[in-house]
């Protein structure tokens, strides 16, 4: 068994309380290493063809990575895999905080979850030892609640709490899930599918660390990261992601008034500096992490009181439910932060969801007899705060929204779906097509429905950018392109990219710390601390391969259920002009967008008709397994 690993998967199926140990081989751990990969691959082997993702057919894939619990920064992450019930395709979701690395410390490399309890219950791993526990007095109970109960329960102060909330109870599409309060593996809805299974949460706990094959190669990697943390991370450090609010303001890319617009007039207000000199209690980091890029915020007078336990808004939040709103108000976010994390809702789905109705209502497709009697006009800070609370509870007209804006666009019609910003019903992230092009691709294409971390944007690539270009050469990127362009080069630095962020979502690394270009860590770095931690010799080249298997196997899911290229389909509102500021009539070009599909797909070795892999490129990529399962 490789250096790195615990070298047991733990399976679990929960309608007959069976639970089983696999000690996977190390070529198992070679070709998939741990993440996405892993969780793609339990996915492709235990989930049947046409499960309901609310079914217990459905599996829950929980993974870690061979760096897992290892001392060093932006280790300590958690893949959750299964199929989604907001988007319907393959699901995928990761999160940081301590709950991985004390996973991987408690003897475990990942956790399948199968089936459905007959009643409430939660798993309690700790030192190689498993066991399902009642959660009935549980059920119901807000995140902060059930976490102080679970570790006195198990009498464990230090336990890590993986769980959902009430949202994920009353299987809100978009529910995740949430450990240290704060942590979400935010999108596609696993929150739901675990509330599905009358599963409330997994607690950990162990005292095996992890060993390295080379301690002392990977001291030395630890000790360049903090030596180096303040000169290529200082900006995340002292403000976190809120550090963005501004750049992409000053871009014409912060997402505005349901993407109608990329300019936000009171921009500051939600800006990491305001933040910082106004509410912020204080800095919080992962398991090992020298970035410490957390925030934690505290209010505790005004209409928005909020409480530091559940930490305080990343820059994805504050766009979601401030300037997709046109909320100004930081107190007012910051709650809606909260609720999500006391509920268990992913913000981005949550925030883009608000924000689709709110322009719905401005159009008159919605009144005060379908909302509820609330005023759901941009801008009206009161009214995002309320939605997000009856969303998570399920009550009033949240409950409609509780089913994300395109099913709920289905649901009332009156032309409400050409206001929807989605791909496979999945919100979009606050990060603008018509201003960085690739992402028009991007978000179509993937697996998983739009996504902001799974290639690089389009600003590390193009002339007017002068930073970060050494990472992007070693994967064969050196030639920037003009500003706005979605050219065949364009297209070839999104695959190239993707393949590398799919890479570090499977060796399950933190997309701050580690990556091609803005990160504290290298690509090449990566290869070292890889090495340090196994033993094996891996290459550039096996990683970028091993991004690009999980790729096709993501995909070939997708295909085994019928979803291919007519669904990779971008809405109405990103060919629509920008209004105001710098990207005022700003918007994407269908031809040129059809031109990038169909380079994309041949680019990355698929059928261009569907967008599939065949059998002859997963065979190359060493899962030819994959295509008998498919069908391909």
């Amino acid at each position: 068994m490789p250096k790195g690993y615990a070298g047991r998967i733990l399976h679990v199926d929960l309608t007959n309380g069976k639970l089983e140990i696999e000690q996977p081989s190390e070529a198992f751990y070679r070709k998939y290493m741990g993440g996405s990969a892993m969780g793609t691959y339990y996915a492709l082997r235990d989930i049947p063809k046409g499960a309901d993702p609310l079914g217990p057919e459905n599996a829950l894939i929980l993974t870690l990575g061979p760096v897992t619990g290892l001392p060093i920064s932006g280790n300590s992450r958690v893949t959750a895999t299964a199929r989604s019930p907001l988007t319907d395709t393959i699901g995928d979701s990761q999160a940081g905080g301590f709950w991985p690395a004390e996973c991987k410390a408690a003897g475990f490399d990942g956790i399948v979850i199968k089936g459905k309890s007959p009643k409430p219950v939660y798993l309690w791993l700790h030192d190689g030892e498993a066991e399902l526990r009642d959660a009935a007095h549980l059920w119901g109970k807000v995140t902060g609640e059930a976490e102080a109960q679970i570790r006195a329960e198990v009498n464990e102060p230090k336990a890590e709490v993986l769980q959902i909330g009430p949202a994920g109870e009353k299987l809100v599409r978009f529910a995740c899930l949430i450990n240290m309060c704060t942590r979400a593996n935010g999108r596609t809805g696993m929150g739901a599918v675990m509330g599905s299974k009358n599963l409330k949460a997994v607690a950990v706990r162990g005292h095996q660390r992890p060993e390295a094959a080379d301690p002392d190669k990977l001291r030395e990697l630890a000790r360049w990261g903090v030596e180096n943390v303040e000169v290529r991370m200082g900006a995340m450090r002292k403000y976190g992601t809120a550090n963005t609010v501004g750049g992409n303001q000053s871009a014409g890319g912060l997402p505005t008034r349901n993407f109608t617009s990329g300019s936000f007039d009171e921009y500051e207000k939600i800006s990491g500096p305001t933040m910082l000199n106004t509410i912020l209690k204080e800095r919080d980091t992962c398991f090992g992490c020298a970035i410490r890029c957390k925030r934690v915020v505290e209010i505790k007078d005004g209409p928005f009181q909020v409480d530091p336990l559940y930490g305080g808004p990343e820059y994805e939040t504050l766009a979601s439910l401030g300037s997709y709103c046109g909320v100004s108000d930081l107190a007012a976010v910051s709650l809606g932060n909260q609720i999500c994390n006391m509920y268990g809702m992913d913000t981005i789905s949550a925030g883009g969801t608000v924000a689709w109705a709110m322009e719905c209502y401005e159009k008159g497709a919605l009144t005060k007899a379908d909302t509820g009697g609330i005023d759901l006009r941009f801008g009206n800070a009161a009214a995002m705060v309320q939605m997000l609370e009856w969303m998570g509870k399920r009550e009033g007209f949240g409950d409609l929204l509780a089913e994300g804006s395109a099913r709920a666009a289905t649901e009332i019609g009156k032309g409400t779906e050409k206001y929807l910003v989605t791909c496979h019903k999945q919100e979009f992230p606050a990060h603008m097509p018509r201003v960085k092009r690739t992402l028009g691709l991007i978000y179509a294409v993937n697996p998983f429905g739009a996504d902001h971390m799974s290639h690089e944007h389009d600003p590390n690539y193009e002339e007017s950018y002068e930073g970060h270009r050494n990472g992007l050469s070693s994967l064969g990127l050196a030639d920037p392109q003009p500003p706005r362009s979605l050219n065949a080069e364009k297209v070839r630095f999104a695959l190239t990219t993707q393949w590398a962020y799919s890479c570090l979502d499977t060796v399950n690394v933190c997309d701050f710390v580690w990556g091609p270009t803005w990160q504290l860590y290298s690509m090449n770095q990566l290869v070292e601390l890889i090495r340090a931690a196994t033993g094996w010799s891996v290459s550039l080249y096996e990683l970028i391969k091993l991004g690009e298997r999980r790729l096709n196997m993501l995909r070939a899911y997708n295909a085994r259920e019928g979803i291919d290229r007519k669904d990779d389909v971008p809405p109405q509102r990103i060919f629509e002009p920008l209004e105001g500021g710098l990207s005022d009539s700003w918007a994407m070009d269908r031809a040129e967008l059809a031109q990038a599909f169909d380079t994309y797909y041949e680019m990355a070795g698929w059928d261009v008709a569907t967008g599939t892999p065949g059998r002859a490129k997963l065979a190359e990529l060493g899962v030819e397994w994959v295509a008998d399962i498919v069908g391909l």
